[in-house]
């Protein structure tokens, strides 16, 4: 998967251009490079643009514009899950975009997410089948298990007891995996990844008997906050890809406190961006893109997705990105707090 620059006691970044061969430089003199234009290799051999457009969040009635838009615009990853309830609306973009041969299939990248209460093994082929077909779409060039926490199997998203906890599902992610991995024999999807898993899940799925596919990418939430530092490493050194999820802090979550931190107000923040003139977003997108991370910024604002796609054309300073570093304080929006007896969850292990 191009060849990863071991971080050890150094920080590595990414160099990135557009329509450019970007260079990992580590200091120590180690470098090695990823030609892309913008784009990182997968452990497939697969292309993977760096920027997608994230659709958490997204209503129905605005996000077939946004992803349209997108497409315009030289969008070709787009972030999609079945939790979210807008894959239908997601696909009819993409089928409109595909037919007036604005793009085609191929050029783009599409990843879903398999939903916690399908990780039974007879359940998880039939999900993925209700994604692609919501999407419009044959295959998926990457589909993710969306928590490695397993839910009782039902309607509800989220099956509660009397107590508000989720209803676990005794499922093991191990048995899971293997009818990912079937998924890409059958051709519904080209790679196979995880999502919001730490480095002991990583792990035992990687010393799993019989693993056929290792996961291509970790999706984990990720920005100045939330630095991840340990487990972006670990994730790096055994070949995984890690995107980067609500990496402009998403101040749009439902459920946000007055008191919360806020990235796109932070004035240290502002302050660096006002030396690049750019905006504090542009700032919170290229960061994990010079960490080596894919970015999945979400908007379905028009100047908004222009603006979030307009980051290679500068590059942050090694001083500027060890300060971007330096603001993180284990800050976690998505800490799935209705799972903390979950057997799987995920946090409570360092990384």
């Amino acid at each position: 998967m191009g060849r990863w620059c071991p971080r050890g006691g150094g920080v590595g970044y990414l160099k990135v251009r557009a329509g450019a061969t970007a260079s990992w430089s580590c200091r120590g003199g180690q470098r090695s490079s990823v030609g892309m234009a913008g784009h990182v290799v997968l452990s497939t051999g697969a292309k993977m643009p760096l920027v997608g457009l994230g659709t958490w969040k997204s209503p129905p009635g605005k996000v077939t514009e946004a992803v349209k838009v997108a497409i315009d615009l030289g969008y070709r990853h787009f972030d999609c899950a079945h939790v979210y309830q807008n894959e239908n609306e997601v696909g009819l973009a993409i089928q409109e975009k595909v037919k007036e041969q604005a793009v085609k299939r191929e050029d783009l990248f599409i990843v879903s997410k398999l939903w916690n209460t399908y990780h039974e093994k007879n359940l998880v082929k039939g999900a993925c089948q209700k994604t692609l077909s919501d999407l419009k779409l044959d295959y998926l060039d990457l589909y993710l298990i969306h928590w490695p926490t397993c839910f009782k199997p039902g309607n509800e998203f989220f099956p509660l007891d009397a107590k508000g906890n989720v209803i676990p599902s005794s499922t093991d992610f191990l048995d899971t995996w293997a009818a990912m991995e079937e998924l890409v024999d059958e051709g519904l999807v080209k790679a196979i990844g995880i999502s919001n898993f730490n480095h002991l899940q990583i792990e035992r799925l990687l010393n799993k008997p019989g693993l056929k596919y290792k996961p291509v990418v970790n999706q984990i939430e990720c920005h100045p906050y939330l630095t991840q530092e340990k487990l972006v490493q670990y994730c790096q050194s055994k070949g995984i890809v890690v995107t980067a999820y609500s990496p402009l802090g998403s101040p749009d979550r439902p459920w946000a406190k007055p008191e919360d931190p806020s990235l796109l107000e932070d004035l240290r923040i502002k302050a660096i961006a006002a030396k690049y003139n750019k905006t504090t977003a542009q700032v919170l997108i290229r960061f994990p893109m010079q960490r080596n991370l894919v970015v999945i910024p979400k908007s379905v604002t028009p100047e908004r997705i222009a603006e979030n796609f307009q980051v290679f054309d500068f590059e942050l300073s090694t001083e500027d990105m060890t300060t971007l570093l330096s603001y993180n304080r284990n800050w976690r929006i998505c800490a799935l707090v209705s799972c903390t007896s979950h057997k799987d969850y995920p946090f409570k292990e360092e990384f």
